[in-house]
């Protein structure tokens, strides 16, 4: 009697790898339907192996509903896989949040938005908290508006043009202000959030570049009744790590 092989955990793998690949190669996200179609599978197979894959944050829902993209999982492991030393960014969480004693957030450019892909949990009772795979805005956050500030000028102004349209109207007054703003980042090396993306939360941030082209950025997050009193503090440690991993990632 011929041995019989349970290949299904195989077959299950290579499914899983063939739709990973296909949202590789379309960054902006692709719909359960044209997984399937990409893949030749049945839109019910791709449905059970993408539920799957999210429980792991291997794959991950979009800006846009029903619109599924590489999750943080895949995207962390990848930025690190570009890094000269996978364990830079890691190290320089914890020793910002210890310095301050601050959340500390980490984000990679992922498109026309911020994909936040690790945290060090900050000592304080009050303090700010984001679940890792989310996408935040790039005109009203710490991380988006450094991370702007590092592309060229042209994409940074139509990335910004772009979500600062509603319905089809650009919201010139915010653009203008934003623009003043990128300048002076480049200058400083430090953006800031007062309260624009969430009432009471500000925060501090910058961006890095690694020897691949990605953008990193790594904000503290604070809710605004203790921001300013915090301030010096946070800019210090923020601009001290920035030099840091400039030098690192070169």
């Amino acid at each position: 009697m011929k041995k019989k092989t349970d290949s299904q955990p195989i077959q299950v793998i290579s499914r899983a790898a063939s739709i990973l690949r296909v949202l590789g190669e379309d960054t902006g996200g692709l719909s359960l339907g044209q997984i399937a179609g990409r893949v030749n599978l049945p839109r019910s197979t791709v449905q059970r192996i993408i539920a799957a894959l999210n429980s792991e944050h291997l794959v991950s829902v979009g800006q846009r509903a029903g619109r599924i993209q590489l999750g943080p999982a895949i995207r962390h492991l990848a930025g690190q896989s570009r890094l000269s030393d996978p364990e830079i960014l890691t190290t320089a969480l914890a020793a910002i949040s210890n310095r301050t004693g601050e959340t500390v957030d980490l984000a990679i450019l992922d498109g026309n938005a911020m994909l936040f892909i690790d945290q060090i949990v900050g000592r304080h009772r009050l303090r700010a908290v984001s679940e890792t795979g989310e996408h935040f805005p790039l005109t009203s956050t710490a991380n988006g508006k450094a991370s702007l500030a590092l592309l060229p000028r042209e994409t940074a102004l139509n990335l910004a043009r772009a979500e600062l349209s509603e319905t089809g109207k650009l919201q010139t007054a915010k653009l203008d202000h934003l623009l003043e703003e990128l300048e002076g980042i480049t200058q400083t090396g430090l953006a800031f959030d007062r309260g624009e993306h969430t009432e009471g939360i500000s925060a501090a941030g910058f961006a890095i570049t690694d020897s691949n082209g990605r953008i990193y950025a790594i904000s503290i997050p604070v809710p605004s009744t203790r921001f300013t009193a915090r301030q010096t503090l946070i800019t210090e440690v923020l601009l001290e790590w920035r030099q840091r991993l400039n030098n690192q990632m070169k």
